[in-house]
């Protein structure tokens, strides 16, 4: 019996220190909770590790999980993010980090001792949850619920980019379509708008109209760049944006949160509105945007 309980006691250890050293995600795992959506904590983590430890982004599942990786001297971490959902307005965060170069020691070290790789993941870990916690302050997203988007018809110009560029894109391209719109004599009807052809989630890239209503002419003029076209109502998601429009797409994931909550299903890409000139107003919160997902009709 002794010697049955002995080796159940070595085979029980043997296959505990496989999974440890072998099976194991990650040498060391950090977990917090924080007080905003999926989507929001998704962006950040992508500038924010770009921005401070030129980090790049290895791969991407879906929205909720990351795979980033940093160089700290001569090793090689990775980072794997994993986001969850808890409620409207927090998350949390689990991140499994590996020293390639320092697996096995990290490993073996880890308990009994404070090691480099613990030490500094603590620090990128503060200084991650600092850039988030500031970012946060400096944007509100507003879900109204169910609306329409208004018909309209507009002048557009086709634009392809990364969603961080397309309040860049606007005011580089605006100028030139309201000067063609002016010089065709046009009556402006409404404010700029963008339409989203394509989001890839995965790498962040749009393609998108970007909008400027008027007045449908007798007779619609031909140009190489600046096209034409009309929108019906449709029926969708609404939500009510302030902040800077860099980052306005943070209403795209807090109202696909919304309506996956809601049990309402999404058919098209998201509509921006922009009622703010950001030229002529330097405060950031008070730039309003209102932002659409349409909806299957009758899907509720």
């Amino acid at each position: 019996m002794k010697k049955k309980i002995i080796g159940s006691l070595i085979a029980a250890t043997t296959v505990l220190g496989i999974w440890y050293f072998f099976l194991k995600p990650g040498d060391y795992q950090v977990s917090f909770t924080a007080n905003t959506f999926p989507g929001a904590i998704n962006q950040t983590i992508k500038v924010w590790g770009k921005e401070r430890f030129l980090g790049k982004i290895v791969s991407q599942k879906d929205l909720y999980t990351i795979q980033q990786q940093f160089q700290f001297g001569d090793s090689i971490v990775d980072y794997h993010w994993n986001i969850k959902r808890l409620t409207d307005s927090t998350s949390r965060v689990k991140i499994q980090i590996t020293d390639r170069q320092n697996s096995w020691k990290n490993r073996l070290f880890i308990p009994f001792s404070k090691t480099v790789l613990e030490k500094r993941s603590k620090k990128v870990l503060l200084n991650y949850t600092d850039y988030l916690n500031y970012h946060t302050k400096r944007f509100k997203v507003n879900v109204v619920g169910q609306d329409t988007v208004p018909p309209s018809f507009c002048a557009y110009l086709e634009v392809e980019g990364i969603q961080r560029d397309k309040a860049f894109g606007m005011m580089r391209d605006f100028p030139f379509l309201s000067g063609y719109v002016e010089e065709q004599g046009m009556v402006t009807y409404g404010v700029p708008f963008i339409e989203i052809i394509e989001w890839n989630q995965k790498n962040d890239s749009i393609r998108y109209n970007f909008c400027y209503p008027v007045k449908k002419p007798d007779s619609i003029p031909k140009h190489d760049e600046i096209k034409f076209k009309g929108f019906e109502r449709r029926v969708a998601v609404k939500a009510v944006y302030n902040g800077n429009y860099i980052t306005s797409d943070r209403a795209w994931y807090k109202l696909m949160d919304y309506a996956k909550k809601e049990g309402l299903q999404i058919t098209g890409n998201p509509i921006e509105v922009f009622y703010d000139n950001p030229a002529t107003n330097g405060n950031e919160l008070s730039w309003k945007a209102e932002i659409y997902m349409p909806l299957l009709e009758n899907a509720k």
